[in-house]
C-alpha cells in the first residue's frame, strides 16, 4: 500500500517521534535519579506493553494474526536485549546526565554497520569501514583518555549502544521474510514480562507529587511509540533515519534548561564527528546496489 504513502508527513511524525523519545528519556533521567532505576524501566514497559497489545487487538487480521511469527526465539532475544539496553542508559543518565550518554550513544548505527557484515552477511566495503574508524574517534574525543576525566560510568551508555545495535541487526534477520509488526510485538510483551519479574522486588512508594511526572512518563512512552508506528506506515524507515539524530539536539536542549547540564567543548566536537561519520555512513546505504563501496 505504498501508493497511499505521505513521505513528508512521514518525515514529520519521525521528527514529532525523536522529540517524543527525548521527551521520555528526560522523565526517564529525572524519575531514576528519585527511585530504583529498574522500577522506572518496569513502569516505561507497562506503558510500551498496553500499547502494543491495544495496538494488536485494532490490527484487521486479528490478535493472533497480527502477532504470529516464524521466529519467536530471536524476538525474545531481542527483547531481552532491549531490556538490558534500557537499563543500562537509563542508569547511565543518572550518572553523567542526558547529553554526555546520548552523544557516547551515538555510536551505534556505527555499530550495526560493523555487524552487518559477519550476523547478516552485508559486504562492508572500505568507505563504511572508514566511517566507522571516524565514529571511534569522535568516541575517543568524547572520553578523553589520559585527560583524567574518564569514568566508568561512559561504558553505560556505550555498552547500551552495543545492546541496541545488536538488536537493530537481529530486528532486520528477522523481518526479511515476515511482517515487521510480530518484531514491534514480542520485544514489549517479553521486557514487559522480564521487567515485572526484576522490577518488583524493586518497588519502592511513590510520593504524591510524583505521580503526576510518571503519569506523564507513561504517557509520553505511550505516544513516542505511536507516533514511531506511523512514521514507518508513511515512509521507509531508511529514509527517515538521519533525523534520528535530532534525539541528541532535543536531549541537550532537556539536560541544559531542565537538569543543568553542560554542553562542554570535547562532548559537542566528539558528538559532531560520530554523527558526522553515522550520516555518511548512512547515505553510502541508500546508493543504488551496484554503487556500494
Amino acid at each position: 500500500m505504498t501508493g497511499s504513502r505521505n513521505p513528508r508527513l512521514g518525515i514529520f511524525l519521525m521528527i514529532a517521534s525523536v522529540a517524543a523519545f527525548a521527551a521520555q528519556d528526560g522523565f526517564s533521567r529525572g524519575l531514576a535519579g528519585e527511585y530504583n532505576t529498574l522500577m522506572v524501566v518496569m513502569i516505561r514497559y507497562w506503558a510500551f506493553a498496553a500499547f502494543v497489545l491495544v495496538a494488536a487487538l485494532r490490527r484487521p487480521e486479528g490478535l493472533r494474526a497480527a502477532t504470529r511469527t516464524r521466529r519467536l526465539p530471536a524476538h525474545l532475544l531481542r527483547g531481552t536485549l532491549l531490556v538490558a539496553e534500557i537499563c543500562l542508559i537509563v542508569w547511565g543518565y543518572t550518572l553523567i546526565g542526558l547529553i554526555e550518554s546520548h552523544a557516547l550513544f551515538a555510536i551505534c548505527p556505527l555499530l550495526v554497520v560493523a555487524l552487518s557484515g559477519p550476523v547478516l552477511g552485508e559486504r562492508i566495503g572500505p568507505a563504511r569501514w572508514m566511517a566507522v574508524a571516524a565514529g571511534m574517534v569522535g568516541v575517543l574525543v568524547l572520553l578523553r583518555p589520559g585527560a583524567g576525566v574518564f569514568s566508568w560510568a561512559a561504558l553505560l551508555p556505550l555498552s547500551s549502544a552495543l545492546l541496541f545495535a545488536l538488536f537493530s541487526v537481529l530486528t532486520r534477520l528477522t523481518t526479511r521474510d515476515e511482517p515487521t509488526f510480530p518484531a514491534f510485538f514480542w520485544p514489549a510483551i517479553a521486557g514487559a514480562v522480564l521487567m515485572t519479574v526484576i522490577g518488583l522486588p524493586n518497588l519502592e512508594p511513590v510520593h504524591p507529587d510524583d505521580i503526576a511526572p510518571l503519569a506523564a512518563y507513561c504517557a509520553i512512552a505511550i505516544l513516542s511509540n505511536w507516533l514511531i508506528l506511523k512514521t514507518y506506515e508513511q515512509i521507509e524507515a531508511a529514509r527517515v533515519q538521519p533525523y534520528a539524530y535530532l534525539q541528541i539536539v532535543f536531549v541537550a536542549g532537556i539536560g541544559i534548561s531542565v537538569y543543568d547540564e553542560v554542553l562542554t567543548l570535547p562532548v559537542a566536537l566528539g558528538a559532531a564527528i560520530v554523527i558526522a561519520a553515522g550520516l555518511f555512513a548512512l547515505s553510502l546505504e541508500r546508493r543504488p546496489e551496484g554503487r556500494a563501496p
